[in-house]
């Protein structure tokens, strides 16, 4: 797998979600928050968005770098970010979380797998 495609991918997902955090929030987490979230509960999810906008940038620009250092630094943080999150999703399920849960736990570990395979796979071209 190309580290190219799966950086396009990740960057507009995170992109997505970053945005659906801070533009709306309330329907972004509907079924996980109180119909009656509280402003700070809100804010405190729209604070959150914007990291992952960050992280939806960093990887748009990187989609075409050549191996080195830097694209090798910006795939491992995406496996550490995605399978952290894969691993959070697990938890959600096993503490009766949302439906939700397992899907977004499926989509996490893909994630993490494609750029565990992109990574080896841009390294092998150094």
């Amino acid at each position: 797998m190309k580290p190219g495609i799966v950086l396009r991918v990740a960057a507009v997902y995170m992109g997505l979600v970053g945005l659906g955090l801070i533009l709306a929030p309330g329907r972004f987490g509907t079924g996980a928050l109180p119909t009656d979230a509280s402003a700070e509960l809100i804010a405190f999810l729209r604070l959150w968005g914007s990291p992952l906008l960050g992280i939806a940038v960093l990887d748009w620009l990187m989609r075409d770098a050549e191996p080195s250092r830097a694209l090798d630094a910006v795939m491992t943080g995406n496996i550490v970010g995605f399978a952290t999150i894969a691993l959070i999703d697990v938890w959600g399920i096993l503490e009766g979380g949302r439906a939700a849960h397992k899907i977004f736990a499926v989509v996490h570990g893909l994630f993490a797998l494609a750029f565990i395979l992109a990574r080896r796979a841009g390294r092998r071209r150094t």
